[in-house]
């Protein structure tokens, strides 16, 4: 990888194709791109949309628009372009040809940033298969070693066609390996799930799109040190951490990968299992940033994800794991708009409003959250002998013991009985003890 450097002043181009279907405005897509740009430490020299009427297969863009671009990098200094889109092998070569300067799309964007953000084993899988996916096409330009070889009778002093083969070959069985240890990875981490499915504690997602401040929500809930900067993709592995609630003794909460409109099709099926976790959970916490002006295009962009994850069977279908929206960044409503806001969020107990950033609306986040957990539990009654002690000890570290009585004796044991309060989860857990 390594392809962008830090500091590296770019040109910031959107692309707006006649004819497409985008999630976002151009506007909107231009804004995120030099978020992304931000996310890696490019310096943006300047960003624009660029119409495209007819797609040229060979640069993209007509002849006149990249002679705007190599004109306008030149007076910015920018040594760096940024194609906020999916550029062919060709396309990306032929550009960099005619503007001598190097070119990135959008996918290879987001590659770098995954690539830096990575934390844990399976992340760091993920994102090298992903990367030698995508490079898989690229040998030609991308992989400066070949720049050395030279075809067997070739005079042209490009690449060796032998040597790009064996370098296919080479990723094709390194890709190969990659896919054996995600395989053994996502076992083990299905272990731990299943542990904890068997465990006493709910496990409470947090989801939403990249930035959306759900990182910085998790800081102030857990006390953790979580990346949370301003920047997009600040988390890229589900980080999980023990938090008391109203009601409920202990519950897991977990911090996921922010989601994005577009992601290129590498890195969704590569970062899929990423989000496994959420199909685990007992309640999604779907974070918002309610303050931008495109807010209601990521809500339908995450739901969409979670629909493919089998989270949603289907348009206004009720979930199979209750969600809760949460209206983050309060703090930078206008008075107008949080009056507006409000009362929307009052009507609707599927919402919670709140700024992460300043803690208002937190504790009321907290009591939401608890009675939502502990809402399907139901009081049930047991009498067991009193030498049950493992099971007793269960009860009363797992369930809301509300009253234990003597309930006399059978066959020469003495019995209690217990009147317990206990979610589905736990019930089943207790039976099968």
């Amino acid at each position: 990888m390594g392809e962008v450097s830090r500091g590296a002043r770019a040109l910031v181009v959107c692309p707006d194709i006649r004819g497409m279907r985008y999630d976002l405005d151009a506007e909107s897509r231009l804004q995120e791109a030099e978020g992304l740009a931000l996310a890696i430490g490019i310096v943006i020299a300047d960003s624009f949309v660029l119409p495209v009427r007819d797609v040229k297969p060979n640069l993209l863009f007509g002849a006149g628009q990249v002679e705007n671009i190599r004109i306008t990098c030149e007076q910015n200094d920018a040594e760096l372009v940024v194609v906020d889109g999916a550029l062919s092998p060709i396309q990306q070569r032929n550009l960099e040809d005619k503007l001598a300067r190097k070119v990135i799309d959008r996918t290879g964007l987001i590659l770098e940033i995954f690539g830096e953000r990575a934390a844990t084993a399976e992340g760091r899988l993920q994102v090298e298969l992903a990367h030698l996916d995508y490079q898989q096409s690229r040998l030609v330009r991308s992989w400066t070693h070949l720049e050395r070889q030279r075809g067997g009778f070739g005079f042209l002093g490009g690449p060796g066609e032998t040597q790009i083969e064996a370098d296919r070959r080479m990723i094709r069985q390194r890709m190969a390996r990659l896919r054996k240890e995600l395989e053994q990875v996502r076992k083990t981490r299905g272990l731990h799930r299943e542990r904890r499915e068997r465990a006493p504690w709910p496990v409470v997602a947090l989801v939403g799109y990249t930035n959306a401040g759900k990182s910085t929500l998790f800081n102030r809930l857990t006390g953790a040190d979580v990346m949370a900067e301003d920047l997009l993709f600040a988390t890229l592995d589900p980080t999980m951490r023990a938090i008391s609630l109203p009601g409920v003794e202990k519950a897991i909460l977990s911090d996921t990968v922010g989601f994005i409109s577009d992601l290129p099709t590498q890195l969704v099926a590569a970062f899929r299992a990423t989000l496994e976790e959420v199909t685990a959970a007992d309640l999604i916490c779907h974070v918002r940033d309610i303050s931008n002006a495109s807010s209601e295009a990521q809500k339908l962009q995450v739901l969409e994800v979670l629909g493919e994850l089998g989270v949603i069977d289907g348009e206004g279908a009720d979930p199979k794991v209750p969600i809760l929206e949460v209206w983050n960044k309060w703090d930078l409503l206008d008075a107008d708009q949080a009056e507006e806001l409000a009362k929307v969020a009052e009507d609707d107990e599927g919402i919670i409003a709140l700024s992460a950033l300043t803690g208002e609306g937190v504790d009321g986040f907290l009591d939401r959250v608890g009675q939502m957990l502990t809402s399907r539990a139901t009081v049930r009654e047991f009498v067991l002998p009193s030498s049950d002690g493992k099971r007793i000890a269960w009860l009363h570290a797992h369930g809301d013991v509300l009253e234990e009585a003597d309930a006399g004796e059978s066959e020469g044991q003495s019995l209690r009985r217990f009147t317990v309060r206990l979610n589905p989860k736990e019930f089943g857990q207790f039976q099968s003890l």
